[in-house]
């Protein structure tokens, strides 16, 4: 079984910070590829940012320049910084685990719970 704890979420102001955390754990024993998801209401789940286990990075057009993703390969989680946050933001984020375990050796995509990030003033 393979777990994902997401934290760091929370009620900012426009123009604050925020850092998200996603650890992976339990049967897991590669990672590819980790990311962040987002999903506002009534809207799709949308990419922000993703990152391999060479340290390239992905981000979407609307959080480049504000939002780093970054990973700690060792202990197998996963950071936002989420930097000069805007309404627009506000949104449930994902992790997102590209990786292989017990029950899944060829590999599979792991999801968080989500955690919630709002932007408001």
């Amino acid at each position: 079984q393979v777990q994902l704890v997401e934290s760091g979420g929370g009620l900012v102001q426009p123009g604050g910070s925020l850092r998200l955390s996603c650890a992976a754990s339990g049967s897991i024993f590669s990672i590819n590829a980790m990311g962040w998801y987002r999903q506002a209401p009534g809207k799709e789940r949308e990419l922000v940012a993703t990152i391999t286990s060479r340290g390239s990075t992905n981000d979407a057009e609307s959080v480049k320049g504000r939002f780093t993703i970054s990973r700690d390969n060792a202990k197998n989680t996963m950071y936002l910084q989420m930097n000069s946050l805007i309404p627009e933001d506000t949104a449930v984020y994902y992790c997102n685990v590209q990786g292989r375990s017990l029950e899944r050796p060829h590999g599979y995509n792991y999801w968080g719970q989500g955690t919630q990030v709002t932007v408001s003033s």
